[in-house]
């Protein structure tokens, strides 16, 4: 009964520590993308050092790798991109899409302009 108790008080305190499944304070109001869903990426991008991320809202980022930018933040938020990474090797690491500040790449590849000015919403920073 005790290591049942335990085990439930540990589970608690761990999902209650979590940033996973919570909303996070927004980076911006609005975004500029390629495209209305920001689904095409605007350019391709190099890391110039390593960036490990402060919660969940942002990706690590390790120096050298290529970073697909499909959004730029807006007003408050304009020193923060958003991207996905995708290791060396396919499958090593899971792409996600996270935001992380532009001063860690350097632009290698324009794609798209990025035109279209869209609003966030909670999901552009939402844990999972």
């Amino acid at each position: 009964m005790a290591s049942n108790l335990l085990f439930v008080l540990s589970m608690w305190l761990l999902m209650v520590s979590s940033d996973a499944g919570r909303q996070m304070p927004k980076l911006a109001d609005k975004k500029l993308c390629a495209d209305s869903d920001c689904s095409h990426p605007i350019l391709i991008a190099r890391a110039l050092q390593d960036y490990y991320p402060g919660d969940c809202r942002f990706i690590p980022i390790r120096q050298g790798q290529l970073v697909y930018v499909y959004a730029l933040l807006k007003d408050r938020g304009n020193l923060f991109w958003a991207g996905s990474v995708q290791d060396s090797y396919y499958g090593q690491q899971e792409a996600r899409i996270g935001h992380f500040p532009s001063s860690v790449v350097e632009e290698t590849h324009p794609l798209a302009p990025a035109s279209i000015e869209v609003k966030t919403t909670k999901w552009d920073f939402y844990c999972y």
